[in-house]
């Protein structure tokens, strides 16, 4: 399994970044609308699930497993998939379950080699996702961007919206 080295900065301005990003000339990538089926695996694992996402151009399958809230406490095993729908079909006949959908808006860009991405999520303010090829390389550009290492975290997505006051995964259907 391959770690990611990723961060997050929570309840961000929208529009600074943006403007900071096309200051610093990042290239943007692309807006898209992500879907994706989290299943859980049977018998269950804690910290560690399988995702199927797609964002209309690419569709992935995922195991994820957090270690640690650290920048490069997840590891994944990412494969490519050629159908969204036939993946969950397929999915389904060897027993798993999805134990949500859910829908995110992502603006992504790139800069220095490092992807950056600005996620909303219904329910909760907007955040944005720095990811990189190392922890040193993510720390970089949480500074380039102007914020203070601090002020990052590395948690995954059900804990940003337990900070909020909601179970994500107590939600079936997470929509626009």
């Amino acid at each position: 399994m391959q770690t990611e080295f990723e961060a997050k900065i929570l309840e961000i301005d929208v529009e600074k970044i943006i403007s900071e990003l096309n200051l610093l000339g990042a290239i943007k990538i692309g807006e898209k609308l992500q879907k994706r089926f989290v299943y859980s695996f049977a018998p269950v694992r804690e910290n560690s699930w399988v995702r199927l996402r797609t964002d209309g151009e690419k569709t992935t399958m995922t195991i994820k497993e957090i270690h640690s809230d650290d920048i490069n406490g997840t590891k994944e095993l990412e494969i490519s998939v050629d159908s969204f729908e036939k993946t969950n079909l397929f999915l389904e006949k060897l027993g798993y379950v999805a134990s949500g959908y859910q829908e995110n808006r992502r603006i992504s860009y790139l800069l220095d080699d490092v992807e950056i991405e600005i996620d909303f999520w219904p329910q909760i303010p907007p955040y944005m996702e720095i990811e990189a090829k190392s922890v040193a390389k993510v720390e970089m550009m949480i500074e380039k961007l102007g914020f203070e290492k601090s002020q990052a975290t590395s948690i995954n997505t059900i804990e940003v919206y337990r900070k909020y006051g909601i179970d994500l995964q107590s939600i079936k259907e997470l929509k626009f």
